[in-house]
């Protein structure tokens, strides 16, 4: 099995244990979020069904990201990994909005009647070690192929454990008779998730825009510098398709060189690059100096 088949399998099933255990937190808190009438646990509940979609739509965006070049698709389909993060967004963007009215309505007409039990705060901290291994898992595969899918649906589920324990917080709240910290915590998990949002929608939409990667031309430029048979380079062109990186540039090279020697150049130039960033394509387009 190749190398990139090896990579597409584990980023599919580090992928698709996010779907089973998005479908369990999910139920697990919906259950408990009706039976205590904690809008904390339900808005959770939600956001644990938004991360569900997410995961399902990450899964498959991992799945086709990786399908090769075809006539149709020249530079591949690796910007299916930025549309399923954009997707991603819209949807935790929406929850926001839910959540936001749910929480001023409840703390505006004082309709906070919420039953603790012991259940509330199981489910909440099964969340956070859930979700802490979880995001732990992902974060490490979305690093090692430079998948931005699976970092978006990291980032998800990092960010679940950051607003479980604001509605423990809540909850706590809650059994000392403070009963608006219910609908107060669910807002702070509403501006956690809008944080989110924003970062996740950004590097998104800069993909899809093919704005050039931070920091990735300065790279390139490091690399062309020190190789000795480049006499000048100009005209470095980077951008990013989901897990992949595009490079074009111009290279100058000795005049007297033979066709085969300038082409030999060029490789080695390629080489380079590949060498030092990952999930590289190098264009390079080389000139006789002078």
């Amino acid at each position: 099995m190749s190398n990139s088949s090896l990579a597409t399998k584990e980023k599919k099933s580090i992928a698709l244990t996010s779907v089973v255990a998005a479908i369990f937190l999910t139920g697990f808190k919906l259950v408990i979020g009706i039976l205590t009438g904690s809008l904390g646990i339900l808005s959770e509940a939600l956001h644990s069904a938004l991360d569900l979609v997410a995961a399902i739509i990450t899964f498959f965006a991992v799945k086709f990201a990786d399908v090769p070049p075809d006539e149709g698709h020249n530079y591949g389909h690796g910007k299916i990994e930025n549309y399923s993060a954009l997707v991603e967004t819209l949807l935790l963007v929406i929850t926001c909005a839910w959540i936001i009215y749910e929480a001023i309505r409840r703390l505006i007409t004082q309709e906070v009647h919420i039953e603790v039990t012991v259940w509330s705060f199981v489910v909440i901290i099964t969340s956070i070690i859930i979700d802490f291994s979880r995001s732990r898992a992902l974060y490490k595969v979305a690093k090692k192929h430079d998948s931005q899918a699976l970092e978006a649906d990291a980032l998800h589920f990092s960010t679940d454990i950051w607003s479980s324990a604001v509605v423990l917080i809540g909850l706590i709240g809650v059994t000392f008779n403070f009963q608006y910290a219910d609908p107060i915590a669910a807002l702070i998990v509403a501006m956690i998730v809008l944080t989110v949002s924003y970062r996740l929608g950004k590097r998104s939409f800069d993909a899809l825009i093919d704005s050039a990667p931070k920091g990735l031309h300065e790279m390139v430029e490091d690399i062309v510098k020190n190789i000795l048979e480049v006499k000048q380079f100009h005209d470095i062109k980077v951008r990013e398709s989901g897990p992949y990186k595009f490079v074009d540039l111009n290279i100058h090279v000795d005049k007297k060189m033979t066709i085969d020697q300038a082409h030999a150049i060029s490789h080695k130039v390629e080489e380079a690059i590949n060498k030092k960033i990952k999930n590289v394509k190098v264009m390079v387009h080389t000139e006789p100096e002078g």
